[in-house]
């Protein structure tokens, strides 16, 4: 093609347009990119969830994860001390470390604290400042497990839902402790070294919402003196426990699973009608010195008798209320569907009338 002067002319001046337009929008590019980089780089500052703005805050001996930014993971790094916990940190995790005094220096800023896992350190009582929990006011759970404390910790935030002790030496619970744990619904001190002289009528007075407590493993010949009324699920496992008081689980309406499992329990320690309780749904009394079952009500589900001295089974004597006849409706008969005989004196087959009582059992083991 051929281009005559004057088309060369409009040309040029068409191709001058375009650069200048084209170098105008590239300046106009350019200084919205420079406006846009500016406003990216206040709202990282603004931006809760940003990582660059919180990474200079992360202990250096921890990791702080992205998308996570209100936990501190310093578990399994041999940490010796306890470092200072950034103020934005609800979840921290110690675990697994060499940790052995606990001081308020580390948390004078963590005031949003809500978990804190300590297990499995060489924290002892005296390496606990006093009253260092306590000043965390929003703190829920405590974990404190498999260190080397001889006492309860004391004083802890009334704010407090779950305290994990298991594991330690603990001989001693200050008095008044637990007095003003009113939100507390979990209590572990099981694998521990209590004592009946370490439990008072008033030890447990307080934890009016206590759900859960585990005190299995201790030392224990007796039964606890006073126990909380909302309780639960009651453990009190590998102890030497050799009878229940009569009327002990009177005030104890919630009572649904406990456990009595490898005690020194006989007959004669256990008044009539001990476990005849409403709310009760899962019995065990497993490796004791029982001879005979224990009366038990028409709601219990489980029963766990295995490794006792039982030598037989009268299923009239067990079923909770008279044989029932051929016609009966369902919802009025025993709810008992699990049962376990085995390691003890019992030879097969299963008695006639204990299966006639219990018409909804699904396994017995003999």
């Amino acid at each position: 093609m051929i281009l005559t002067g004057s088309k060369i002319h409009h040309l040029t001046y068409t191709r001058y347009t375009m650069n200048v337009k084209l170098y105008s929008s590239l300046l106009v590019v350019f200084m919205t990119d420079a406006v846009w980089t500016q406003s990216i780089t206040t709202m990282e500052y603004d931006d809760p969830y940003d990582w660059s703005y919180y990474s200079f805050e992360c202990p250096q001996e921890c990791f702080c994860p992205p998308s996570f930014p209100n936990a501190l993971y310093c578990d399994n790094k041999e940490l010796k001390a306890i470092p200072i916990i950034p103020a934005r940190i609800r979840y921290l995790y110690l675990q697994n470390n060499l940790i052995d005094t606990v001081t308020e220096k580390s948390f004078v800023n963590a005031t949003q604290l809500k978990w804190i896992n300590l297990n499995k350190n060489k924290i002892t009582s005296s390496g606990i400042v006093k009253g260092v929990f306590s000043k965390l006011k929003g703190l829920l759970y405590l974990f404190l497990e498999h260190n080397e404390l001889e006492e309860v910790p004391a004083p802890l935030p009334t704010s407090l839902e779950q305290l994990r002790l298991a594991g330690n030496k603990i001989t001693t619970i200050p008095e008044g402790a637990f007095s003003n744990l009113e939100n507390l619904t979990m209590l572990d001190l099981h694998h521990n070294k209590l004592l009946d002289s370490t439990l008072s009528s008033t030890t447990f007075q307080g934890l009016k919402n206590l759900m859960q407590l585990n005190i299995a493993q201790n030392s224990l010949t007796q039964m606890p003196p006073i126990l909380p009324g909302n309780v639960v699920q009651l453990f009190l496992d590998n102890n030497s426990i050799e009878a229940i008081p009569e009327h002990y689980f009177d005030t104890m309406l919630k009572l649904i699973f406990l456990r009595l499992n490898n005690n020194k329990l006989t007959n004669e320690g256990l008044p009539n009608r001990i476990f005849n309780i409403s709310s009760l749904l899962d019995l065990q009394l497993s490796y004791n010195a029982l001879t005979r079952i224990p009366a038990i009500t028409v709601h219990l589900e489980h029963l766990h008798l295995d490794n006792n001295k039982i030598s037989s089974v009268n299923g009239t004597q067990v079923c909770p209320i008279p044989i029932p006849g051929d016609y009966v409706n369902e919802r009025n008969l025993p709810r008992l569907r699990y049962l376990r005989l085995d390691g003890n004196e019992i030879k097969p087959p299963i008695p006639f009338d204990l299966m006639l009582c219990f018409r909804l059992l699904q396994a017995v083991v003999i």
